[in-house]
């Protein structure tokens, strides 16, 4: 057999992040000016997609959106009302929803010229993306990302995706957005939770990234974790400006190599969500693994003590809580196996090829490894642990003074 032709496609993508604030006022043309930028003498049909959380917090956006096709009808029209759909990990978790989402935009006739506009948290962003994407195998999306998750991390990248056979983002497809809006008001509704759970993004790209956003971190982590809003505003441009820095330049946008430097922290991150059936936000369970994986870099001499302590405090002055019951989870017929440890097979998986697990060298450097030893992970659980009963026992006598 003789081989004919090696065939080579370059295909550039390129889309536009604006930050803004008010995206749906009338006066604001950001909006209208991404949706018509790559042909501005048409009126493009526009269907919202909205997170039912964020329905319920804004409850005039969707005759905010309508008043805004009004004021911008030479460029944009709503092919229907807004759709709203579940918020959260229910978002992903339901195959219904998706397939529900994908009818609608076939009964609407949406084709590869129209735009789904998805207003909602990073769940609802990868299961409407998702939809969008296997719909006339790709109708335009623009993301409107409202938290602080999708907002400084999620919502600025090139993936889509829904859970399946009990596995996060087995189905998924890579699709970048035709453009992204961040506005920060949205931030004003969420919960403290909310807010500081979407701070572990941030605080990954810092540790493998720049260590100069990591002590602005560090520095007013007080202010974070009370939410103010400027310091939130300014943590969300920073985390996605790195982000949209790696994606545009590490080499791999589309994952084809079992690198992801981005994933740092999310191999226990991703199981301890599926161990707690999302009872932890996905924020919450990455700065667990970032604890664990921190931990386990100084128990192999990979990272020094004091780097990993000042890891560990900032997460906790952020507000994370670094123990979860999940943890201590065992299977087998005397419980002999942690059932986190599952996570890093089911990692290898979903990134294909051998293992690789982005670890901490020192605060802005990190080193990829391709095998973790058990027993140092059991270790750095154990420590996780006393740690936090530790601190319940300061906070216990704390209490009991006062």
């Amino acid at each position: 057999m003789m081989l004919l032709h090696v065939q080579r496609i370059a295909v550039p993508f390129e889309y536009p992040v604006y930050f803004t604030e008010g995206v749906f006022s009338p006066g604001n043309g950001d909006l209208a000016s991404a949706i018509a930028a790559k042909e501005p003498r048409r009126r493009h049909r526009v269907l919202p997609v909205i997170d039912g959380g964020v329905a319920a917090a804004w409850p005039s956006i969707a005759d905010d959106i309508a008043r805004y096709a009004d004021a911008h009808a030479e460029r944009l029209s709503l092919a229907a009302d807004p759709i709203v759909v579940p918020g959260g990990e229910a978002a992903k978790n339901d195959g219904a929803a998706t397939a529900a989402l994908q009818a609608r935009l076939d009964a609407l006739g949406m084709d590869r010229q129209s735009f789904v506009m998805i207003v909602g948290g990073g769940a609802v962003l990868d299961m409407a993306g998702y939809a969008a994407a296997t719909v006339h195998r790709g109708v335009r999306v623009v993301r409107i990302p409202t938290t602080v998750l999708a907002q400084a991390d999620s919502g600025v990248g090139v993936k889509n995706g829904v859970n399946a056979f009990g596995k996060k983002n087995l189905l998924g497809t890579f699709a970048p957005p035709f453009a992204v809006l961040i506005d920060p008001r949205f931030l004003e509704t969420l919960s403290l939770r909310d807010k500081v759970a979407g701070m572990a993004e941030a605080v990954k790209v810092a540790l493998i990234r720049d260590a100069r956003l990591f002590s602005w971190l560090s520095e007013r982590a007080p202010a974070l974790a009370s939410g103010s809003p400027a310091p939130l505003a300014e943590l969300v441009r920073r985390s996605a400006e790195i982000h949209l820095q790696h994606i545009a330049t590490a080499g791999d946008p589309f994952e084809l190599g079992s690198a992801r430097p981005l994933d740092f922290g999310h191999w226990a991150a991703h199981k301890l969500e599926s161990l707690t059936k999302h009872r932890l936000r996905h924020g919450e369970a990455v700065a667990i693994g970032i604890a664990l994986d921190t931990l386990y870099a100084e128990l192999a001499g990979l990272c020094s003590a004091p780097t990993a302590a000042a890891v560990l405090s900032t997460l906790e002055a952020l507000g994370f809580a670094l123990w979860d019951d999940a943890l201590a989870l065992t299977r087998g017929e005397r419980g002999e196996r942690l059932c986190v440890l599952d996570g890093l097979d089911e990692f290898r998986e979903h990134l294909g090829g051998e293992l690789t697990v982005t670890l901490l060298e020192d605060v802005g450097r990190a080193r990829e490894v391709h095998a973790m030893e058990e027993r140092h992970i059991v270790a750095a659980i154990a420590r996780l642990r006393e740690r936090a009963g530790k601190r319940a026992a300061a906070g216990a006598a704390g209490g009991a003074r006062s």
